[in-house]
């Protein structure tokens, strides 16, 4: 299939996959006259890209479970280096959260303060 096809039926645009390619996310194959021609493989690495992205992972982070489809691997999170960025991403996540929950009790503490003057932290 054409860039255009493959980007309709990924749901993303022709910029994008260029900029894919540009990075070394998306093989580049060309035709005899020069058009870029991709396959369901191509499409099945787009859809993993767009799924990581879409739960918050850098374009970066999706380069493991490219590689590891590309490798043959029917999912891109079945090797080593897949896993260990989904490790990664749950660390960062577990340490959001509790930046998360440090703030939601400041505020807490702000709005009690707030509604009741005579209130006092720690009494």
């Amino acid at each position: 299939m054409r860039i255009g096809e493959l980007a309709e039926r990924a749901g993303t645009t022709t910029r994008t996959l260029r900029y894919y390619e540009a990075r070394g996310l998306l093989p580049a194959r060309r035709t005899g006259n020069g058009y870029r021609t991709y396959d369901e493989s191509d499409l099945r690495l787009l859809r993993q890209i767009r799924t990581l992205q879409d739960f918050g992972f850098e374009l970066e982070e999706t380069r493991p479970f490219v590689e590891c489809l590309r490798a043959g691997h029917s999912e891109g999170d079945a090797c080593p280096a897949s896993l260990a960025v989904y490790r990664r991403k749950l660390d960062e996540l577990d340490a959001l959260i509790g930046e998360l929950q440090a703030v939601r009790a400041q505020i807490g503490v702000r709005l009690a303060l707030a509604e009741d003057p005579k209130c006092e932290l720690g009494g």
